[in-house]
């Protein structure tokens, strides 16, 4: 299944098992496992004609934000429509284990919270949430008129997903605490990402720069890979629970 070494394997083992404090990144790729489109993989069918940058800005909901509203809409509709995988729930029985245990996501689809993880800091948002486009509030309940999309019901605004759009900063509250997780962490996990998206590229880095073990998880290259301590090389609902396993029975 993997190419490392039983002595690498054994200290990585022994890492993790003796973490005090562990941060997990994810990325894309844990997603995908569960049939979540990628960002740019979801333009099929009568969206096939569309970039997602044509969309995901709020130019274009101000411009076309029928347009904007009716693609997350169907985007929802496919997330609604998938499971947490093997890599999501190993991670909610890490968190049992851990100390302290702090998940980061670049995801916006919800699943590590429907799979059960509790600590978890979402750096672009989630698709399910709704929030008025004018006063950046969230938004739980609105009148259905038919008005697509529909309208604020404080101020009478456009609502929108709660996503992070390009052009837009991410939340400042979570890009905060996980710099702060990253950093005080003895242990990184950075799974299914590309490592290319900044900020959250760098966290990683900033946990190596302290003294951490950084772990990379993913079938892919990356730029992460050649600065990891371990490299697990394969889809994280393989490799999260054969480490898992190696960790062996909870201890208490």
């Amino acid at each position: 299944m993997n190419s490392r070494t039983p002595e690498l394997a054994e200290e990585l083992v022994h890492a993790v098992r003796g973490a005090h404090h562990l941060v997990v990144l994810t990325g894309a790729g844990i997603s995908a496992e569960s049939g979540v489109p990628t960002f740019r993989d979801a333009q099929t069918g009568l969206w096939a004609k569309f970039r997602p940058e044509e969309l995901a800005t709020p130019e274009a909901f101000r411009r076309s934000p029928k347009v904007v509203w009716e693609w997350y809409a169907w985007r929802r509709q496919l997330m609604a429509r998938v499971e947490p995988n093997a890599g999501h729930r190993t991670l909610v029985e890490l968190e049992r284990r851990v100390p302290q245990f702090t998940l980061i996501t670049q995801n916006v689809d919800g699943l590590h919270q429907r799979a059960g993880s509790r600590n978890v800091i979402e750096l672009h948002g989630n698709i399910a949430r709704t929030k008025c486009f004018e006063e950046d509030t969230l938004v739980d309940r609105w009148e259905d008129t038919g008005e697509v999309p529909p309208r604020c019901p404080r101020c009478g605004g456009r609502l929108r997903p709660d996503v992070v759009w390009f052009n837009e900063m991410l939340p400042p509250e979570a890009i905060a605490r996980a710099l702060e997780a990253s950093r005080a962490c003895d242990v990184f996990l950075s799974i299914g990402t590309s490592a290319l998206v900044h900020p959250a590229a760098s966290l990683p880095f900033e946990a190596s720069e302290r003294g951490a073990t950084v772990v990379e998880v993913n079938p892919d290259d990356t730029p992460l890979t050649a600065h990891a301590r371990f490299r697990l090389r394969g889809p994280a609902g393989v490799m999260l629970p054969a480490l898992l396993a190696a960790l062996g029975p909870a201890s208490g």
